[in-house]
C-alpha cells in the first residue's frame, strides 16, 4: 500500500488514492455520524436554533427540505427524507473537490504573504491538520495571526454550572479550553473576540486574508466577510447553508472526528495542490 495513504510517509496521494483512503478511514463514504442525528440537526437549524447557525446570519429562512437538499448536493448525504435511521454518507468526490478549492485559496494567500487565522472546535482531531497547513503557509511567507489570547466566555448551562471556555493558541492554532484541556466547541464567541481585537489594532492592518477553521470559528469569520475555508461534518449543516448563500468560501465535507493520523494524506494532498509540499 502507498505509505502516503496509509498514514505513514508524507508524500501526497493521487486523487484516486485519496478517495479510497477517505472511504477506508470513514472520513467520507459511509461515515459514523448517524442519519437520525443529521436530520435532527437539520430540523434544529430550520427552527432557527442559533447553536446550529455557527455564527452565521442567513439571507432567508431555510426550511428542513431546503436544508436537506443543500446537504445532499454539497455534502452527499441521502436526499431521501424517508431515510430516517442508520448510516449516512459523505461523497468523497465532493470532499476532494472542496479540498482542491481550499488549496487554491491557501496558495494565493501564501504566495501573496497574506494574513491567515486558523482555529478549531475539534482540537483532538483536527489540530494536527490545521497546524500543518499553517506551518506550510507561514513557511512560504504568510503571516499567522494569534489575537485575543485569554478571552473567556460562559457556555450553555450544564446542570447548575456555567462552564467557562478560554481561548488558547497552540502552535499558532486557536482553540478553547476549560483550564484543564482543550474542548470541543461550536461557539462563535472566540472568533468574534479575535476579529474585534484585530479590527481595533494597528488600524486594521492585521485583518485576515483567509481563515481556516470549523464550527463557530468558521461561521463567525465568514459572517464578517473574510474568505473562509470551513471543515464540516454532515451533521453541521450551518456552514453548507452559508456556502450555498455565498458567505462561506469553501465548505469541506468530512467526518471531523476521526484519528488525527487519518487526515495526514488529505493534508498532504492539499499542500501538494497548493504548491506548498
Amino acid at each position: 500500500m502507498d505509505p502516503a495513504v496509509d498514514g505513514g510517509a508524507p508524500g501526497a496521494p493521487t486523487r484516486e488514492e485519496l478517495v479510497r483512503h477517505l472511504v477506508r478511514t470513514r472520513i467520507a463514504g459511509e461515515v459514523d455520524t448517524p442519519r437520525q442525528n443529521n436530520l435532527k440537526h437539520y430540523r434544529q437549524l430550520a427552527a432557527g436554533d442559533a447553536y446550529f447557525k455557527l455564527g452565521l446570519s442567513f439571507e432567508r429562512d431555510w426550511e428542513f427540505g431546503d436544508i436537506l437538499d443543500v446537504m445532499a448536493k454539497m455534502c452527499g448525504v441521502s436526499p431521501d427524507p424517508r431515510h430516517q435511521w442508520g448510516t449516512d454518507t459523505i461523497d468523497p468526490e465532493r470532499t476532494v473537490d472542496a479540498l482542491e478549492a481550499a488549496a487554491g485559496l491557501i496558495a494565493g494567500v501564501a504566495r501573496d504573504g497574506g494574513n491567515v487565522l486558523v482555529a478549531t472546535g475539534h482540537p483532538d482531531a483536527l489540530m494536527e491538520t490545521y497546524r500543518s497547513l499553517l506551518d506550510a503557509m507561514t513557511g512560504a511567507g504568510a503571516i499567522g495571526l494569534t489575537p485575543a489570547a485569554g478571552f473567556s466566555y460562559g457556555v450553555r448551562r450544564v446542570g447548575d454550572e456555567l462552564p467557562t471556555r478560554t481561548l488558547e493558541w497552540h502552535g499558532g492554532v486557536g482553540a478553547v479550553g476549560d483550564g484543564v484541556r482543550l474542548r470541543h466547541s461550536h461557539d462563535p464567541f472566540a472568533m468574534r473576540a479575535m476579529l474585534k481585537e484585530l479590527e481595533e489594532s494597528d488600524g486594521g492592518g492585521f485583518w485576515p486574508d483567509l481563515v481556516i477553521a470549523d464550527h463557530g470559528f468558521a461561521g463567525a469569520a465568514a459572517q464578517a466577510g473574510i474568505p473562509t475555508i470551513g471543515f464540516a461534518d454532515c451533521n453541521d449543516p450551518g456552514l453548507f447553508v452559508g456556502a450555498a448563500e455565498g458567505t462561506v468560501a469553501v465548505a469541506v465535507p468530512l467526518d471531523d472526528n476521526v484519528l488525527p493520523s487519518h487526515y495526514r494524506p488529505m493534508t498532504a494532498y492539499i499542500l501538494a495542490a497548493a504548491g506548498l509540499a
